[in-house]
């Protein structure tokens, strides 16, 4: 019996056989030069949707801005689940203070943003020698003028549907995979 072109049919892999690092591991292990920054995002559940998007590609962390729920909240780790131990976060009250303080490490900010001058995510290319922090914004908003302002660059997921953009945690997800891949060297 033929299945998907292999002999046998697929199954899923069990918890001990992925291989995964565990938690104490993790957290001492090399980290990509990645930052995610989340600005005045009001759903938890995104939030902790960011967490595990974080984990999965080893950022080096994660950056809450404005009123952005922090990882101590039941709705935050209920999604995360567990990767809001895994993954380091700070929170920032304003954005000023968030761009300072990313500028002063080395950071390059780049949106996730539909701009004049926006790069379609096929197009966009990163050194990978560089440090980035991908800026994502409000559910509703977007990205804010200040912090779009203090953005070297903003990259856009092209779209053939009759929506302008996706859920928050989607758009971030498929610029930190395809991120990820780069600063990998692939």
């Amino acid at each position: 019996m033929y299945f998907c072109g292999m002999e046998t049919p697929l199954r899923k892999l069990r918890p001990q056989e992925m291989q995964r690092t565990d938690a104490q591991t993790f957290r001492a292990q090399a980290r990509l030069p990645l930052r995610l920054v989340v600005e005045q995002v009001r759903s938890a559940l995104n939030v902790g949707s960011f967490f595990r998007t974080a984990d999965a590609f080893a950022l080096q962390g994660i950056d809450l801005l404005g009123y952005t729920p922090g990882p101590t909240q039941r709705e935050v780790a209920r999604t995360a689940l567990g990767a809001e131990q895994t993954v380091p976060s700070r929170s920032f009250a304003t954005a000023a203070e968030a761009i300072a303080t990313l500028r002063a490490e080395g950071y390059t900010l780049i949106a996730a943003e539909q701009t004049t001058g926006s790069i379609a995510l096929p197009a966009f290319q990163l050194d990978p020698r560089g440090a980035y922090a991908l800026v994502v914004g409000n559910e509703l908003t977007g990205v804010s003028n200040e912090l779009l302002a203090a953005c070297a660059q903003a990259v856009e997921i092209p779209q053939q549907g009759t929506k302008h953009s996706l859920n928050v945690a989607v758009a971030a997800g498929i610029l930190l995979y395809a991120f990820s891949q780069q600063l990998r060297g692939r």
